[in-house]
């Protein structure tokens, strides 16, 4: 069996979500659920803090009341509670290096509910091992009828974005088995610059760009993904190049699918931080769908 998939939970609408897309994941692949809360509250200066029991009590509620909610839409489902001392950024980058992957609640535009918020969410995507996808209320998705349960929009398609020039093997296959554990298509889009010799100076008409560079572009993008569509061929794949902003084209894209795959590039030891990059960033904050970003060397 693979490693449990695990969910963040801290009692609100965004974590529910969470751990609803996570349940509906974890059965796709035939694996656990492990729900995951931490109890240590982040100080404030002048705040007045709670005890260490009393804190724990109340995480240990909530806890209990996901763990009860899941249990009761899944029945079928192996589901884990783990209440963990410790700060959330602590918890979940420990939780998600154990996990195949990690599901966070999100409000989207302005950042994380609850427990995450501004840069202790941005911390968890950019230290976290294992992909992470963000998940909004309404936004996770129902199984259909005579359907496997899906994860994040059933019947919807799975958009990838990737690099085609520098393309990361651990984005490409996440995509691509999510495509097919749902039976959805998936659809490559790729965003290319035109380069400074088709450019234009402002207030002039530009010129047309030269078809042979757009094939050239399109050819680049097919024989990336020829390989993985050997690979997985149940997976109807529709590919797409154009120019214009990456992230800007995503987010388009996130509103009419299921399931958008991000990568984020890993640095070396001592470059941790909260940097994503400006497509990861766009898209986690204005996609309206499940964003899943996958690290990659």
């Amino acid at each position: 069996m693979a490693g449990p998939i695990a969910a963040g939970v801290d009692g609100s609408l965004e974590s529910l979500a969470a751990a609803d897309w996570a349940a509906q994941e974890a059965l796709l692949r035939g694996t656990s659920l492990r729900l995951v809360q931490a109890w240590e509250w982040k100080v404030h200066p002048g705040a007045v803090v709670p005890s260490d029991e009393t804190q724990r009590d109340w995480a240990a509620r909530l806890l209990h009341e996901a763990e009860e909610r899941i249990t009761g839409l899944h029945p079928d489902l192996a589901v884990t509670a783990e209440l963990v001392p410790g700060t959330p950024v602590e918890a979940l980058l420990s939780s998600a290096a154990h996990a195949e992957m990690l599901a966070l609640g999100s409000r989207g535009l302005g950042g994380f509910i609850g427990f995450l918020l501004g840069s202790t969410g941005l911390e968890i995507l950019a230290g976290a091992e294992r992909p992470v996808v963000l998940v909004r209320p309404g936004e996770q998705g129902e199984s259909e009828p005579g359907r496997a349960p899906g994860a994040g929009g059933a019947g919807r398609e799975v958009v990838l974005g990737l690099d085609a020039l520098r393309p990361s093997d651990e984005v490409i296959e996440f995509a691509f088995e999510a495509a097919d554990r749902r039976r959805v298509p998936l659809r490559a889009s790729y965003t290319w610059d035109v380069p400074p010799v088709h450019r234009y100076a402002a207030g002039l008409p530009g010129p047309t760009i030269d078809p042979r560079l757009e094939a050239e572009q399109r050819s680049v993008l097919t024989e990336v993904l020829k390989p993985w569509r050997s690979k997985f061929p149940d997976v109807e794949v529709g590919e797409e190049a154009v120019t214009g902003r990456a992230g800007h084209r995503l987010v388009e894209a996130a509103a009419r699918s299921g399931l958008v795959v991000v990568g984020r590039r890993v640095h070396g030891p001592g470059r941790r931080g909260t940097h994503l990059g400006p497509i990861a960033h766009a898209v986690i904050h204005h996609a309206r769908c499940p964003v899943a970003v996958v690290p990659h060397p």
